[in-house]
Formats: C-alpha cells, structure tokens, sequence
C-alpha cells in the first residue's frame, strides 16, 4: 500500500454538499445504533477500531460524534501514549493485548500500537531494523485477532493538513473551553511534521494487510462520515442475527 501523503488531499471532495452528507451521517448513526445491538447480542464477532494522526487532527471528536451514539455497555477506548515502567519491562504488544476486544463488543484505540513504530522512529528511539522487525510483529498480531478470534479490524488515518493542525493547536490556547487539551509539547511534535509523514508513509508500506483508510480530516462533518459508514459497512456484512431462545 504505497501512499503519499503529500499528494493526498486533507478536504472533502468539493463536488459533496455539506448538509446531505450529515444527514446520510445522522441515518448511519441511527442504523449503527441497531447494529451494535445486534452484535453484542449475536456475541460472534468483535470490532477494533483503530485511530491514528496527528495531535488536532481530531480523534477524540469523531470518537465523541460516531460512537458517542451507541450503547456504551458495548463500546470501549483506550488511549496509549508513553509507555509506562511496568509496560516497557514486557514486549511491545503486551499492553496492547490486554485490550483486544471480546466478542461482542466495540474497541477503540485512540493511538494506538503503530505508535510504536512512529513516535519512536520520529525521535530515534528505536533503529529502522528493529522498527521493521516490530511491523512483522503488528502483521501477526492483527492476523491472528482477525483469523482465531472474528475480530474485525478497521484503521484510519486522519489526514491533517500542516496548516490547520497549527490552527487547531492556536485555538486550544486561546478557546477556553479546549485549553484543558493543550500541551505544550504538541507544538514540538508539530515542527517534526514531515519527518511524521516519511513515517507514516513507511508504515502504510509495511503493515497493510490490513487496509487502511485516509481520511481528509481537515472537515469534521466528512471524517465523521467516512468512519461511520466505513463501521455499517463492517456490521452490514457480518450476516448477524439474533440469538433464539436458550433450550
């Protein structure tokens, strides 16, 4: 999966209205309601939905505006950020194991295990070969949920522009209703903006036996869309029905 990021548009295309897509975002959500239901009924399949960008190129909202809608008792996130002592004394993918869905239910990682082939690769923190080395691990890994345990795996990348996540950034300082997100690292992290793009590049490259979807996530109306109907699309074909009663 070769991909470019800088010739990958961050904006919706300009042919779509505004309005109907929120309103075919609106109908999915409705249905992805019933569906949800259904899945922690049937108790046969698992979702994980995994979710990466940059810092401001809105995870946490479209986590808050899609899955927001459905049941809670069957829906999970889990962020990843620094390893702790106790996570960086096992493999990699120790801490990420223990959040694997169960059947039934919804997962989502906001950042994720790639973050330990990019923030790492970013900062030297790990050499190429072993980076590579850990990609082989994140291919198994995922093949094997998918292929012993029904989980289906949807990953996204949200395709922020330079520009507006430096705007977003701006508006986390001076709107006081989101200083509480600000960090004041992430101004650091932004000035290594296309080293993060050669990585992500790179990792697309090497860990898409599992698709991964880009999503121009310069506009939230259309990057809710896109996820939300990526997940009906999933549910849709999983020919789910409900259980019958119990003999």
């Amino acid at each position: 999966m070769h991909i470019k990021l800088s010739d990958t548009s961050t904006k919706a295309p300009k042919d779509l209205n505004k309005e109907k897509i929120k309103t075919k975002t609106e109908k999915l959500l409705e249905e992805l309601d019933e569906l949800q239901n259904l899945l922690y009924a049937e108790h046969k399949h698992s979702i994980l939905v995994v979710i990466q960008g940059m810092d401001a190129s809105g995870k946490d909202g479209v986590i808050r505006h899609v899955f927001g809608h459905l049941n809670p008792q069957g829906v999970i996130v889990q962020s990843f950020k620094v390893p702790t002592e106790l996570e960086l004394s096992h493999d990699f993918l120790w801490r990420i194991h223990q959040h694997v869905p169960a059947k039934g239910k919804i997962q989502i990682f906001n950042r994720s295990h790639y973050e330990d082939v990019i923030v790492t690769r970013v900062h030297k923190l790990i050499s190429d070969t072993k980076a590579y080395k850990r990609m082989k691990a994140i291919n198994d890994f995922e093949e094997m949920l998918t292929e012993h345990n029904n989980t289906h795996i949807l990953k996204f990348y949200l395709h922020v522009s330079q520009e507006e996540q430096l705007r977003r950034l701006e508006e986390r300082i001076n709107d006081k209703t989101k200083q509480w997100k600000y960090n004041e690292n992430d101004i650091v992290e932004a000035n290594n903006f296309k080293e993060y793009m050669h990585v992500y590049e790179d990792c697309f490259k090497h860990c898409s036996k599992i698709p991964w979807t880009i999503i121009p996530a310069d506009q939230n109306w259309y990057k809710e869309y896109i996820v939300a109907d990526a997940l009906h699309t999933t549910l849709t074909s999983l020919n789910m029905h409900y259980p019958g009663l119990k003999k």
